[in-house]
């Protein structure tokens, strides 16, 4: 999807998953005066329902461009979300968090920055906005702050317009330290429709959530909190 050239010079490539994070953060970019640019990948998960919602939420939130990039992550990096092992479900959400789960893809977020630096590259732009959370999150360590700081430093140091300093690398993390309620109450201040996104890591026929999973979970509880429904259908 491309949209007509705007006004704004202001660019930024935000990571778009389809997910509620992410379309959060894509509003947050929006707010800031920023032109968008989201940039999803085809990483060879199993399902393809959180593609066709990053999508609705780019037209939705007006992205100038979305673009999908088929990467063979999946070939590579064995995580429930590409093969066919068991994803966790829970009763309790104290469960969650506790230990790296299986749901946990090897080193997908650093090479989706390294995908979506090179675009900021090519748009003559270092800011980049990535939804990742560090507080109502399933423990993985690719969206801690440690991470995203170490990130930001080596891309400083990876790409031409930074080493010659007409345009450092910002890496924007909006929601890192917010809770799941909190990125709700925020995304609703901003328009964003959360019936357009998907978050399940194990959905059913239909692309129903399994309402068990991580995701899921923490989903239903940032909704539960604002003492809203959430507006997508579950199996259970």
């Amino acid at each position: 999807m491309t949209r007509a050239p705007g006004t704004n010079t202001k660019r930024a490539v935000v990571l778009l998953s389809g997910g509620l994070d992410s379309a959060t953060c894509l509003a947050i970019a929006r707010d800031e005066g920023f032109e968008t640019f989201g940039i999803s990948f085809s990483y060879g998960q199993r399902h393809a329902a959180e593609l066709q919602a990053a999508g609705r939420v780019a037209e939705a939130l007006g992205a100038r461009q979305h673009v999908i990039v088929p990467i063979g992550l999946g070939a590579i990096a064995r995580s429930a979300l590409t093969d066919r092992l068991e994803v966790p479900k829970h009763t309790n959400l104290a469960e969650i968090g506790g230990e790296i789960p299986p749901t946990y893809v090897p080193a997908r977020n650093t090479v989706f920055l390294s995908l979506a630096l090179a675009w900021a590259e090519t748009l003559e732009t270092g800011d980049l906005f990535i939804g990742v959370n560090a507080r109502d999150y399933s423990g993985y360590p690719d969206c801690r702050p440690q991470f995203i700081a170490a990130y930001q430093r080596m891309a400083n140091l990876a790409i031409k317009a930074a080493v010659e300093g007409t345009r450092p690398v910002r890496i924007h993390t909006p929601l890192i330290e917010l809770s799941k309620a909190e990125i709700i109450r925020r995304g609703l201040q901003l328009g964003v429709d959360y019936s357009l996104t998907r978050s399940c890591y194990d959905p059913g026929p239909g692309d129903v959530a399994c309402g068990g999973c991580d995701a899921c979970q923490l989903r239903r509880r940032g909704f539960a909190e604002n003492g809203l429904a959430d507006p997508i259908a579950y199996q259970t």
